[in-house]
């Protein structure tokens, strides 16, 4: 009785604080990958907003890895890119439990990928057969959690991250995954070939995802994704793209050069709140 009054005072006092007032805790944390034999690193976001039992949304970083181009070596949460720190704190002001997954510093690549090295990074960081195993990872971590509600988990990524949760919510896994899975994907401008590895079988998710990006991407093909997005849905599909006019890549990093952009002031704005207006209506019911 003790505790539901305590955690009744608390969503009390966090519902009546404006939410970009909201104090916002990042915890690190551990946990192995589906792989068996990787440990990946994570930050847990919770704010005062955040339930006693909350739904909750993985986080998959895109080629330039977790941090800010600027961490010169020091690697942890107060270096997390301006963009994971920014979705994060929205993330978690808004009830959610937020975990920004780092599943290239365990394997020795903390610092990403600059553009155009595709070919030459490492077999370990397959976006389409092992970055799912991370995210799989995260999500039975997040499953064992009494502060998250298991079968309420969402997977966000961007680009490279994006692309892993499109291949993590494909529909060629074993078991329930519409039970036991991501109740929803939502990939932000992701790269659509996912090395032809659907081409012939075709694209399908086992659960709704939802693709953002712009028409101005010079990083990744929007022609692709809505052809994949297309092929998808003659299959039946419960997939939708979001297509912004002239936003380009990493449209919605919190930066002076990329918020110089008018499409992309407009496409960030517009993204944080169809995406929240998602998770609403998947995790929660809204």
């Amino acid at each position: 009785m003790r505790f539901a009054l305590l955690a009744a005072a608390v969503a009390t006092l966090a519902a009546a604080t404006p939410a970009a007032a909201q104090k916002v805790a990042v915890e690190p944390v551990e946990f192995p990958s589906r792989d068996g034999k990787t440990m990946v690193k994570g930050y847990l976001f919770r704010s005062e907003a955040t339930p006693a039992r909350a739904p909750a949304v993985v986080m998959l970083h895109g080629r330039s890895g977790a941090y800010s181009s600027l961490a010169k070596g020091k690697y942890d949460a107060t270096t997390l890119s301006s963009r994971h720190k920014a979705w994060g704190q929205l993330l978690a002001r808004n009830g959610y439990v937020a975990l920004m997954v780092d599943d290239f510093g365990p394997l020795g690549y903390p610092q990403g990928f600059g553009r155009f090295t595709y070919a030459d990074r490492p077999a370990e960081l397959d976006e389409v057969r092992l970055r799912p195993l991370h995210a799989y990872g995260a999500l039975r971590y997040l499953q064992m959690r009494p502060d998250v509600v298991g079968s309420r988990v969402a997977l966000l990524g961007w680009s490279n991250g994006g692309s892993a949760t499109l291949a993590a919510m494909a529909d060629d896994k074993p078991g329930d995954m519409k039970a036991i899975g991501f109740r929803t994907g939502v990939a932000l401008y992701p790269g659509c070939g996912l090395k032809r590895a659907y081409e012939r079988s075709g694209y399908k998710p086992y659960n709704p995802v939802r693709v953002f990006m712009g028409s101005g991407d010079a990083e990744v093909s929007p022609t692709l994704c809505e052809r994949l997005v297309r092929r998808s849905r003659s299959r039946g599909g419960d997939i939708e793209i979001r297509m912004f006019d002239d936003a380009e890549h990493s449209y919605d990093t919190p930066t002076r050069k990329r918020q110089s952009v008018p499409a992309n002031v407009a496409a960030k704005a517009a993204t944080e709140r169809e995406v929240l207006d998602w998770l609403g209506r998947t995790l929660r019911g809204e």
